[in-house]
């Protein structure tokens, strides 16, 4: 297959962020126990997020991006755990942190929306209750003053009838309400990062579009960091200020948000992109949507080298053998990485993951 064209690879791997970075992850390694013994779903990860920076991390389903996340803030499913790593917040190595300090942090200063609101929010409770309880552990608030908080925040989120919405249960809102409760809930103690884990995907078009908008303008208002989690590359477009994407567990990608869309360097960037829908004047030919050919890997069945080897258009034969280390493209833009033989040039690539001697 013919490769793609070969950029030389620069000496540093990784650029300095132009902001100090509020989060550093380093190597994070993510194993479940399967039926088969362990395996491996997030491999060696390393990101970081500048203050007042907005990260996208995009994939498809099940290639680690949740997870990822929810390992930083000690909300892993039971049987799947940490198995390397580090992941440096507030002076705080999050993955050493026992789970006092993590429930400290968690709520506090790292806030989370997760993905779907209606299984997230306690049926039983009203949501008063549900947005005063992170106010009175962490901000050790009385119930009066929590609960006039809780419909402040209400109000921010541009939910209609805060007040009276208080006393409400989730049932009783519509999804886009529910959403809104949720980011509430995540903003309560005006968090130094909140990790938004595809919160529009169960709402429809117009909803989206509201609901990143006002992340965009709390965000703006309150100077916090945000990771916003999706399988959506379109939706990030205007919303995030640097794009991860994810791949079977490994970074195949990290770039500036416009350096990525003008010039996607990974093949399955490439691909993603290919396959976003194009609006068409009225009378024209729609252009016929492309498509990734084969499936992701499983858990404990990825391939020895590249793990998108068995997928990609621009194999070659050092790719299904040396996985490619993610490092930095000659001419391309700074902090703009990629994992790729085709891209980086094998020699260089391989010669780059060797340690020193």
């Amino acid at each position: 297959m013919n490769a793609a064209p070969a950029h030389p690879v620069a000496a540093v791997p990784e650029s300095a962020p132009a902001r100090p970075p509020i989060l550093s992850v380093d190597g994070l390694t993510v194993e479940i126990d399967g039926r088969y013994g362990a395996a491996t779903i997030v491999d060696g990860i390393s990101f970081h997020v500048a203050e007042g920076e907005t990260l996208g991390v995009v994939g498809e389903s099940g290639c680690g991006k949740s997870l990822s996340m929810m390992s930083l803030v000690g909300l892993l499913p039971n049987r799947i755990k940490v198995v390397g790593g580090s992941a440096r917040f507030g002076g705080k190595d999050l993955i050493k942190a026992s789970k006092r300090e993590l429930r400290a942090i968690r709520g506090g200063e790292i806030g989370f929306v997760f993905q779907d609101p209606m299984t997230s929010l306690n049926p039983v409770m009203r949501i008063g209750e549900q947005l005063m309880e992170p106010l009175i552990y962490h901000r050790g608030m009385k119930r009066a003053e929590a609960r006039k908080r809780a419909g402040d925040l209400l109000r921010l989120v541009g939910l209609p009838g805060a007040e009276a919405r208080l006393d409400n249960y989730p049932h009783e809102l519509s999804g886009g309400m529910r959403q809104r409760v949720m980011i509430a809930i995540g903003l309560a103690c005006e968090p130094k990062l909140l990790i938004a884990d595809e919160p529009t995907t169960a709402l429809d078009v117009t909803i989206q579009a509201q609901i990143v908008d006002l992340v965009k303008s709390l965000k703006a208002r309150l100077g916090m960091s945000v990771i916003w989690i999706t399988h959506d590359l379109a939706l990030l477009a205007g919303l995030v200020d640097r794009v991860m994407v994810l791949y079977a567990g490994t970074v195949a990608e990290d770039a500036p948000v416009d350096a990525l869309y003008a010039e996607p360097l990974h093949p399955y960037t490439r691909g993603l992109l290919a396959s976003i829908p194009k609006l068409t004047h009225e009378g024209d030919k729609a252009e016929r949507l492309a498509s990734i050919g084969g499936t992701p890997p499983e858990p404990g069945r990825r391939p020895k080298g590249c793990p998108f080897a068995p997928r990609c258009p621009a194999r070659l034969a050092v790719c299904d053998d040396t996985m490619p280390p993610l490092l930095a493209a000659a001419g391309a833009r700074p902090g703009h990485r990629v994992a790729c033989h085709a891209v980086n040039g094998a020699d260089r690539a391989i010669a780059a993951a060797e340690p020193a001697r």
